[in-house]
């Protein structure tokens, strides 16, 4: 499809936006400004502009006022946090479609380094509001995104453990990525890690607090790598545009590695996974296990003409929010649903009953039941069985089992 494919890295200080056609990234603080006289609203440059003349009025920590239920009063007018985030949206999109000249986004990958549902549940709302088909629109981890633009590369830069330090004024983290070979399927499995010794990016400006830094990261690095093999260690985040304050870190990653820096990495591995929604088939046959994806198959038994068979309804490596399934049936023998959890390790394989309790008691096959499947997070499946009946012999009761099961 013609259009736009955008991957975008979405935090409360800085936006990324990383654009195929033409090939651009653009940097821009996460604020909006609203002009106290019009319904104008402004990002990046036009935000500050109209704020330092007066006219305008700014606001910041979008996706921290998202998820606290946040308002802001402006010219009397009380503005809720999503709806600011809207704004900011659509602003910033407005970057790149200049740039291609074109209105139409084809592919949209939204990166967040918080796989909250609240906040996942709000950018589709903004999706909605930007009238861009959610069917185009899908939210990644930042784990996912530093899986995609990892496996983007040649082969030899993962062809062992890949390492990788995000460094900002919210966090210090460390991610780690390996790849594993299951018979003919590959598995690609990554992780992510806040590390206590983080340190605002103030402490940068003066040559003590840039010393201090540099010993706390050497500190990191050696407790982290240790004598492992890598095959490349990849630095982003805003701490790293410039790494000249991390001398003795930047040798001791250096010994006898490849190191990289791409401070927009989670906006171009958000464009790599937009790039390949547009694919018939996908450029990357792996199993994916991160932050975001399920690390269990879900599969339910069921008769097909007179047969047992398991049904898959999940798999492992399917995006969680995502991974949604509804299937009628019509039940006979015991009443009860039996699914099959097949965790990565085939020895923490589990079967969970679902008993039809509670609803009404008819002869063999004739209960038909609807099942909705889904999951509150990666760990934790929601089951719902809602009695349909069965014709005008046996009208459908109010008759509904909602169930967790843990992965």
């Amino acid at each position: 499809m013609d259009g736009l494919v955008i991957g975008i890295d979405l935090c409360d200080t800085y936006t990324h936006i990383a654009c195929s056609r033409p090939e651009q990234t653009w940097v821009i603080p996460t604020v909006v400004c609203k002009n106290k006289n019009q319904e104008e609203w402004y990002v990046d440059e036009e935000a500050y502009a109209h704020t330092l003349v007066g006219d305008g009025v700014m606001e910041d920590k979008l996706i921290t006022q998202v998820l606290k239920d946040g308002t802001a009063t402006i010219n009397g007018i009380r503005y809720e946090g999503l709806y600011l985030l809207k704004m900011f949206l659509e602003k910033a999109l407005e970057l790149p479609k200049k740039a291609a000249e074109t209105e139409t986004i084809a592919s949209l990958v939204i990166a967040i380094s918080s796989f909250e549902v609240k906040l996942m549940d709000s950018l589709l709302y903004c999706a909605d509001y930007l009238k861009i088909p959610r069917e185009r629109v899908h939210i990644v981890s930042h784990t996912e995104s530093f899986v995609y633009y990892v496996m983007s590369q040649k082969r030899d830069v993962w062809s062992n453990q890949v390492g990788m330090f995000d460094l900002t004024d919210e966090s210090l983290r460390y991610y780690e990525l390996r790849v594993q070979r299951m018979g003919r399927q590959m598995q690609v499995v990554a992780d992510c890690q806040n590390l206590e010794e983080g340190f605002h990016l103030d402490v940068l400006e003066n040559l003590a607090g840039a010393k201090l830094a540099d010993k706390i990261l050497c500190s990191c690095a050696d407790r982290i790598l240790q004598k492992r093999l890598f095959s490349a260690i990849l630095l982003t985040g805003k701490g790293f545009e410039n790494t000249d304050w991390a001398p003795e870190f930047m040798k001791q990653i250096c010994s006898r590695r490849r190191v990289f820096v791409e401070t927009s990495l989670f906006a171009r591995g958000a464009l790599m996974k937009a790039l390949d929604y547009q694919q018939e088939r996908s450029s990357y046959p792996f199993t994916c296990i991160c932050e975001g994806r399920l690390k269990a198959s879900v599969s339910i038994k069921i008769l097909s003409r007179d047969k047992e068979k398991p049904l898959v309804l999940a798999e492992a490596g399917d995006n969680w929010y995502e991974a949604k399934s509804m299937v009628d049936f019509v039940v006979t023998g015991t009443p009860e649903l039996e699914f099959t959890v097949s965790p990565l390790d085939p020895r923490k394989k589990k079967l969970v009953k679902i008993p039809l309790e509670g609803f009404p008691k008819r002869p063999d096959r004739t209960t038909k039941i609807q099942l909705s499947l889904g999951f509150s997070d990666e760990k934790t499946m929601v089951a719902v069985v809602r009695d349909l009946g069965f014709g005008e012999l046996f009208p459908a009761s109010d008759s509904v089992i909602k169930q967790e099961v843990m992965l």
